[in-house]
């Protein structure tokens, strides 16, 4: 009875999946379908992308140049445009050389980079499109600081002024950017730290601390002087050189006029210009010989070889121990040498407007160089009198406004550096001048070849110039007469030898018949400190030389 049971179970057939059940399937499928195409997508997406980028449509306007000429590359004959005249290119394409200020990623696909040449500078922003890669965006982005470039770009005018630039109406959409230099970072020096002012105490040779709220350095004189190539690419140190290079030219053009002979006389002498011990001695072939301090003696020489008018620019040397902020050991001297027709003042009068011209136009040609640097190095506009009215004080009157202002000197001492300051101040409250000529000076603090004064035996005809009340020229009729020049030669402190060597042949130059005449010599980087308001005179020589310092 039990076989047909037991049959009848294995003939049954399986039941069928419930609805349910068919319904979670054909989900899982569905879901399993969509996470394989969402894959696919993806991998598809950045196929496309790996393509994109790995062709780079920007990979021939971006990198790094090689050595300039070290492959043998030919000129492009590419015109080159100066990023001062960028306003005469709306809307054109320009190429120009220029370094890095500063450059900033704002995202992958945008990047902006401050470009400057000498004291310009613009913003250059670079976009992501169709024609130009994120790959390039990166690259200029990215450039170190101080990197020499050569950029092509866009004028392009902007709505708003540009306050991170001198330009400020218009910026730069590049189009291509090669690194010419790379520089290497980090920069021993930040040159917009260069850009400010020293710090105030002492010369400003040591770095001083950051104000409470500022979160920088003040960064002191020996700091820059030993980074001098750095401190030298900031735009006001550019400023204040550009304003040395024209005083020096300014100097030249008026002269010139003038009819003066632009003439240049030697630095290695066979005895000290100017007497006294503040001379550089050196070895020349087992004989002692000198550097100059001054061009003295063959401007007068010439005068003797019936050169009417000479003026010379050069070198000149001091072996002072001073190491004050108006003090160098070798500075630039702006000399001239005149006939006199009848009197000294002649001299002094076209010395007098030689200055008042080279102020004048420091105003108008200089303008924007002399603003930059007097926006750092705060001080009040140089006051200036009318041609033929610059004020001309003797010296005892001098010294009779400062004993009634309280200071305690006598009739014929020397001014100490302090009351030549404090006369200025008087001289600008009673003239309304910064520049003005002390005339007649003692005869025992000038050189042995001043002419002496016929109405007073203790004074010379002998003048000085000053800025500010600080000296920049030193100035006198010389003399022209042999026997009168050697025994005011043996009667100077300390005494000099008119048959000495290297003295002689200046001595006698004279005996053959040398007009009456006279000159005097400038300091170029005292005139540049002075009309600029600047803490010191290091600042005005490239590479100075002080008692302490002989490099870089």
């Amino acid at each position: 009875m039990a076989e047909p049971a037991a049959a009848s179970s294995a003939g049954d057939a399986p039941e069928p999946p419930s609805k349910n059940a068919l319904k979670k399937a054909q989900k899982e499928k569905e879901k399993a379908e969509k996470k394989a195409a969402a894959k696919a997508r993806e991998l598809a997406d950045r196929q496309k992308k790996e393509a994109a980028d790995g062709e780079d449509v920007s990979k021939d306007s971006y990198g790094e140049l090689p050595l300039l000429d070290s492959k043998g590359s030919d000129s492009t004959s590419t015109s080159r445009v100066l990023l001062s005249t960028i306003a005469e290119h709306e809307d054109k394409e320009i190429t120009f050389r220029c370094w890095v200020e500063n450059a900033r990623s704002q995202s992958a696909k945008l990047a902006f980079v401050n470009l400057r040449q000498e004291v310009d500078t613009v913003q250059a922003v670079i976009a992501a499109s169709d024609k130009l890669s994120k790959q390039m965006v990166k690259f200029c982005g990215t450039v170190s600081t101080e990197s020499t470039l050569v950029v092509t770009g866009l004028v392009k005018r902007v709505k708003e002024p540009i306050k991170s630039a001198t330009v400020k109406d218009f910026e730069l959409h590049i189009l291509k950017l090669f690194v010419e230099v790379k520089a290497e970072v980090p920069l021993p020096l930040q040159v917009e730290d260069a850009e400010r002012p020293m710090p105030e105490a002492g010369l400003g040779d040591e770095d001083e601390k950051p104000a409470e709220g500022d979160a920088r350095p003040l960064v002191g004189l020996n700091t820059r002087l030993n980074n001098r190539t750095i401190d030298l690419r900031a735009k006001i140190n550019q400023a204040i050189f550009g304003i040395k290079s024209g005083v020096y030219l300014l100097f030249l053009e008026f002269l010139s006029k003038k009819r003066f002979t632009h003439v240049q006389t030697p630095k290695i002498l066979g005895a000290a210009s100017e007497g006294g011990a503040n001379v550089f001695e050196v070895n020349y072939f087992g004989k002692k010989a000198y550097l100059a301090q001054s061009p003295q003696f063959y401007k007068q020489m010439l005068i003797a070889s019936r050169f009417q008018r000479v003026m010379e620019i050069g070198p000149v040397f001091r072996a002072e121990n001073s190491n004050t902020a108006r003090h160098l050991t070798e500075f630039t001297g702006l000399d001239m040498e005149m006939e006199i027709q009848e009197h000294y003042h002649e001299v002094m009068s076209v010395l007098e407007d030689l200055m008042l011209f080279i102020f004048n136009e420091l105003n108008t040609r200089y303008k924007k160089e002399t603003e930059l640097v007097r926006s750092v190095y705060h001080i009040d506009e140089f006051k200036l009198p009318e041609s033929g009215k610059v004020p001309r004080i003797p010296f005892v009157e001098g010294i009779k406004m400062l004993r009634e202002a309280g200071e305690e000197v006598n009739d014929y001492d020397d001014m100490s550096t302090p009351q030549e300051k404090h006369l200025g101040r008087l001289v600008l409250e009673k003239y309304n001048s910064d520049f003005y000529v002390l005339d007649q000076f003692p005869l025992a603090i000038r050189p042995a070849y001043t002419m002496p004064s016929p109405h007073n035996p203790l004074l010379s005809n002998s003048y000085d110039m000053f800025m500010r009340g600080q000296e920049i020229l030193s100035g006198a009729q010389r003399i022209h007469d042999a026997e009168l020049l050697a025994d005011q030669m043996r009667k100077h402190d300390p005494p000099i030898d008119p048959n000495g060597a290297g003295t002689k042949e200046y001595v006698d130059s004279f005996r053959y018949g040398c007009p009456p005449h006279g000159g005097g010599g400038f300091g170029l980087e005292r005139i540049v400190q002075f009309w600029l308001g600047l803490p010191n005179i290091r600042m005005c020589s490239a590479f100075p030389r002080d008692p302490q310092r002989v490099t870089p």
